[in-house]
Parts: C-alpha cells; structure tokens; sequence
C-alpha cells in the first residue's frame, strides 16, 4: 500500500509484487485483493503435495519421507516447510534472512546454528554417504542452494 500512485510507479510495484494498491483506498477493495491474494496463495501450496528427490520421495501432506523400499522417514512441521521452500527455488542461493523470515516467521529468530542442523538432518537422509553434499549446498556467507538435479 502506498501513496504513489503515478502510472510508472503502479508498474514497479506490480513488478516488486503480487498487488499494489494506492492511498487512499476503499476497504472493501483492500479485503478483495488479500481473500484473492490468500486464495492464490493456497492453490499454489496445494500443488505441491510431493516431489522426488534422488531415490526419495517426500510427501508434503503426510509429513514423510520414503525411499525406494518404502522406508519412511517423519519430518517435523518446520522441516517439511523448509524442504518446500527449498523445493520452489531449485538452484537458487536461499539466504539464512530468508529461511528465518519465512519458515520462523519475524517474532521468533533462533539461531542460525539452528538452520545448519535442519540441514544437517536433510543431508543425512537424502545424502547418505556422498561427498561433497550433491542436494543441500552451503553457500558461504550467504545461506544455501538446493540443486535437485
């Protein structure tokens, strides 16, 4: 929401954004476009209900983990939401900012060492015995890259 309203500026922000909305505004506009912007985000989270990494098979819904055999592997709430945040940006750099923001939200900040286990755990099931790490990539300084292929 902002006060800028000339036509280049409603472009950048459409560009920077999912929806831009100018001051003053009528709040019944301003309740569409969040029920419009909660709905696409759900249809986007909905999607994606498994994906397939390596001989592994990560079950978005179930919270599981499965290898070939069948083996299955429970991950926690915070860990699946990680993997799936990893997931939607293959081969792109994840920042440490980032991980915090969007899978321990703004009020709640633990340490990074914290992220570092969570990757630690995802090595040791998806990376069993391969050196250098092939799936989770620590990208110094910055946080990390998950490179699915």
């Amino acid at each position: 929401m902002t006060a800028k309203s000339s036509n280049d500026d409603i472009v950048t922000g459409l560009k920077m954004a999912d929806d831009y909305l100018t001051k003053p505004f009528n709040l019944n506009e301003l309740l569409l476009r969040v029920n419009n912007l909660i709905k696409r985000n759900n249809q986007v989270q909905n999607k994606l209900s498994q994906f397939v990494i390596g001989e592994f098979t990560i079950d978005f819904n179930s919270f599981v983990v499965s290898d070939s055999k069948g083996t299955p592997v429970e991950l926690t709430h915070k860990q699946i939401k990680l993997l799936k945040l990893f997931v939607e940006k293959p081969n792109e750099v994840v920042s440490r900012q980032e991980i915090l923001e969007k899978i321990w939200g703004f009020d709640v900040y633990p340490s990074s060492r914290t992220i570092d286990n969570f990757i630690l755990t995802f090595r040791k099931i998806f990376e069993k015995d391969v050196e250098p790490s092939t799936y989770f990539k620590s990208i110094r300084g910055v946080g990390y890259k998950f490179t699915p292929d």
